[in-house]
């Protein structure tokens, strides 16, 4: 299994930069892909940014240009890199690990962390 820790959040103003990271511990970290989400008071749990186990990354629309997530698999470390905050950034981010195989009847596996708050504001 994987136990993953996510830290780096805080209080920043509107246009301030911050970054997340996610510490994996338990198992293969590079074999995971891995995914931020984040979750605003009263919204649904949001995608935000995904990168594979190759590298190859995807961001929703409304951070795209702004943020930009990235793995150290010698590290065992996922990251997020948020630049150009605004207040609707506001939201706990949690990583997330998912392993699957890609097929049709096989157990796929997924661990979530607890959670890093993020709030900008002035």
């Amino acid at each position: 299994q994987v136990q993953l820790v996510e830290s780096g959040g805080g209080l920043v103003q509107p246009g301030g930069s911050l970054r997340l990271s996610c510490a994996a511990s338990g198992s293969i970290f590079r074999v995971y892909n891995m995914h931020w989400y984040r979750q605003a008071p009263g919204k649904q749990r949001e995608l935000v940014a995904t990168i594979t186990t190759g590298g190859s990354t995807n961001y929703t629309d409304s951070v795209k240009g702004r943020f930009t997530i990235s793995r150290d698999n010698a590290k065992n470390t996922l990251y997020l890199q948020m630049n150009s905050l605004k207040p609707e950034d506001t939201a706990v981010y949690y990583c997330n690990a998912h392993f699957t195989l890609g097929m049709i009847g096989v157990p796929e596996y997924d661990y979530w962390g607890q959670g890093t708050p993020v709030t900008v504001s002035s």
